[in-house]
């Protein structure tokens, strides 16, 4: 079944998309909760100014986001936590702790762009990427997981050969 969307839709299209749906996901899901309607010229027409003012606002949002990975790339962060003398961290350091370190660092960065394969359990030197967009380039930066000043730095952090993986 053909529906026209009213609201952008992930993995289905943007407003005033008219796309191809099963029957069921139309009347069950999409007509219903006014996501999309039936595609008449008349739906077409009054989706018209809106779509050209959303594909302008997702214009910018893109180069916002180039723009955020061209300054983040090659970037180091530093996110000092307890360990013990192993240098096993009391906890873990996750893609928010991350977040937050790159925001304080000045960077444009939200948790939503961090892909890492796993939490971070022990001291060392660990290479993350950041993903923005689709099409654009991964972003990889440096993150030191160091003990905070004070504690004792019996074995420091060394470069690990882990890497962190795309979902």
């Amino acid at each position: 079944m053909k529906v026209l969307l009213q609201t952008d839709m992930p993995k289905l299209g943007y407003l005033g998309d008219v796309v191809e749906v099963a029957e069921g996901y139309a009347r069950n899901y999409l007509l219903p909760q006014r996501k999309a309607v039936v595609p008449t010229e008349a739906n077409i027409k009054s989706l018209e100014a809106e779509r050209v003012r959303q594909v302008e606002e997702r214009a910018m949002a893109h180069k916002a986001l180039v723009k955020a990975a061209d300054k983040a790339r090659g970037a180091e962060v530093t996110i000092s936590v307890t360990a013990n003398e192993q240098g096993h961290l009391y906890g873990s350091v996750s893609e928010a702790d991350v977040a937050l370190a790159i925001q304080q660092s000045g960077h444009n960065v939200q948790g939503k762009h961090i892909r890492m394969s796993e939490h971070i359990r022990t001291l060392g030197i660990y290479p993350v990427k950041l993903h923005f967009a689709d099409d654009v380039d991964d972003v990889e930066i440096k993150v030191w997981v160091v003990r905070p000043e004070g504690q004792s730095s019996e074995s420091q952090p060394e470069e690990t050969s882990q890497s962190s993986e795309q979902v």
